[in-house]
């Protein structure tokens, strides 16, 4: 378990900008549950999550004209319940921190794991999220 004065910057960074943090199983299964497209965040201590992953995001949710409808995180190492049951709608990927999954009405349609996301800068995770959003969550 990581301290929570480290982590609680780090959650900070995407829900300053409109990310749910889910932190129990129950509120995993209940966003999943919803109609529409949901972004999920695997939010985690790395520097691939600080240098690439959070900011790739966040540019890319800047640019694109379509969004998911409902974007959430979960961090990996502090939530650990939440992580699990997000993890069980991500198979058959592994587990992967950070990671990016894109869901429409509760189905995994989008996978972006660790080894995609590290030595990719910013806006290499921008510019492929962008398109990812433009061809799912059109309007």
């Amino acid at each position: 378990m990581y301290p929570e004065s480290l982590t609680t910057p780090m959650k900070q960074d995407l829900v300053s900008v409109g990310f749910e943090d889910l932190t129990t199983s129950q509120a995993v299964d209940a966003v999943m549950q919803r109609k529409g497209t949901t972004l999920v965040v695997v939010n985690s201590v790395c520097g691939c999550a600080a240098g690439a992953a959070r900011p790739g995001v966040k540019l890319a949710l800047q640019r694109a004209n379509s969004k998911p409808d409902f974007m959430t995180t979960v961090f990996a190492g502090v939530d650990k319940e939440a992580v699990q049951k997000a993890r069980e709608y991500m198979l058959p990927y592994p587990p992967s921190s950070p990671s990016i999954a894109l869901f429409k009405d509760g189905e995994l349609v989008h996978f972006v794991e660790r080894h995609h996301i590290e030595g990719r800068n910013a806006e290499m995770i921008a510019q492929h999220l962008s398109a990812v959003f433009e061809d799912v969550c059109k309007k």
